[in-house]
């Protein structure tokens, strides 16, 4: 269980957010309060859980009190609404829909002898609330981070928390995650899945090793992407940091985020803006449309799994097992498609006599699907979505000048979507770029439009 130091820290976090935003201008102190939140605070269960609100944890405690210290304290007008109507129209479905997942799943759910309980006003509520304060970043990245100067605090952020964060990765590749267990008392995962080609991934303060390695392939994306972007001395700089940051990626022992990284490493490096969006756009689309092509059996699944054992057994059994349960929870997600099953493990399968769940959900594009229904899903991965589309809609327009980090941003927005399909790595940050990405799109065709027009608001 954790100890008092996990509490105290969650507990001490809106003063630290404050210090920042007295330290720091708005945008930079919103980006290191999400950032060293992340990377710092411990790792659920670690949270403080209070009546009519979600869990207060490492991803709502530092979005709600970077939330709030912007409307508080920056005395400047901010629009924290976004300026398209698809995202407004977007966002409203995503706080509000699960009030209409509680709606439907009053009656209590039983299998075989094993029944869970209905669910209750209070459960809808902090629903409601956790979908709200999950979304904060989003805002925040709209309305503060938009354009050059906030793409740029981004990268530099990311890349100068890979750094630092990499010290305590490396210790814990050498004599294995241990230090959320020195630190806060308590290991928050299973150890055998930190085992891996005869050495240890990292976990440091992250919930999995996964999520270490994918923010280590987060660090070596935005180290080329400024590599790409800047000019003078500092750009070899940032090309040996990113050599430094590829090595640890490997280290972290994930095949997925390594692939990611070698993946994105030459379209960084030889790729313009517009085709990086071109690409970025393809990817976050498909990955949209995962659900439709998986429920019509488009998605070579057997020849996927063929693959990966050429590579490694053990890698293709999970693959498999995967697949197996995504199949399992699809079809009972389609038995309430509109809103959902809700919360108690409704969209998981129980064993009728034990009541152990016997699924496992991996991948976020299923959870979302199952807990929320098809109105859910099309809210977040549409959200998601659509500062990519956006973007790539502006780049077509002749004359356009798109920021240069756009394109390598755009491109790891993607990534991390595409990554909801096997894992759920949906962390604030990924909401904050896909907000500050959405905020330059909006920016851009604002300067495009002509003076008469700017007032109109468009789809896109």
């Amino acid at each position: 269980m954790p100890n008092i130091l996990a509490s105290f820290m969650l507990a001490i976090w809106p003063l630290v957010a404050l210090v920042l935003f007295r330290r720091l201008r708005p945008a930079q102190a919103v980006v290191w309060t999400l950032l060293a939140g992340y990377l710092i605070l411990p790792p659920p269960p670690a949270a403080f859980d209070f009546p009519l609100f979600p869990p207060f944890n490492k991803v709502t405690i530092p979005s709600l009190s970077a939330f709030l210290l912007v409307i508080v304290t920056t005395r400047q007008n901010v629009r924290l609404i976004p300026q398209s109507r698809l995202a407004q129209a977007l966002l409203l479905i995503y706080v509000l829909s699960p009030f209409a997942t509680y709606a439907t799943n009053t009656d209590p759910v039983f299998y075989g002898t094993v029944g869970l309980p209905g669910m209750r006003f209070v459960e809808g509520i902090a629903l409601l609330v956790q979908q709200a304060m999950l979304a904060m970043p989003f805002l925040l990245g709209a309305a503060l981070l938009a354009g050059k100067d906030g793409l740029r605090t981004i990268a530099i952020a990311l890349f100068a928390g890979g750094l630092v964060y990499s010290l305590p990765m490396l210790i814990e590749v050498r004599l294995s995650p241990q230090i959320n267990n020195w630190v806060y008392g308590y290991y928050q995962h299973i150890f055998g899945q930190s085992v891996r080609f005869g050495g240890f991934r990292p976990l440091v303060f992250l919930d999995h090793g996964l999520w270490a390695a994918f923010y280590a392939m987060t660090a070596f994306t935005a180290a080329l992407a400024l590599f790409r972007s800047e000019l003078g001395r500092a750009n070899g700089k940032y090309l040996l940091a990113a050599g430094y940051l590829g090595l640890v990626l490997v280290l972290c022992k994930s095949v997925g985020a390594a692939l990611y990284g070698l993946l994105l490493m030459p379209l960084l490096l030889f790729l313009g803006v517009k085709w990086q969006l071109r690409l970025a756009a393809v990817l976050a689309v498909l990955s949209f449309a995962y659900p439709v092509l998986r429920g019509a059996d488009l998605v070579p699944v057997e020849a996927m799994v063929e693959q990966a054992a050429k590579f490694d057994e053990n890698r293709a059994a999970s693959l498999k097992f995967r697949f197996d349960n995504e199949d399992i929870l699809f079809e009972r997600a389609l038995r309430k498609p509109a809103f959902g099953w809700g919360s108690w493990g409704r969209n998981h399968i129980l064993d009728p006599i034990s009541g152990n769940i016997q699924t496992v959900t991996d991948g976020r594009w299923i959870i979302t699907l199952g807990v929320f229904g098809w109105l859910g899903f099309v809210a977040e991965f549409g959200l998601l979505t659509l500062p990519i589309i956006a973007l790539w809609h502006q780049a077509r327009r002749r004359g356009s000048k798109l920021p240069l980090l756009t394109g390598p941003l755009a491109l790891l927005l993607a990534i991390n979507i595409v990554d909801l399909l096997p894992n759920a790595t949906l962390t604030p940050l990924t909401w904050l770029i896909a907000g500050a990405l959405l905020g330059t799109a909006d920016r851009m065709r604002e300067s495009y439009s002509p003076p008469k027009l700017k007032k109109l608001r468009t789809v896109l």
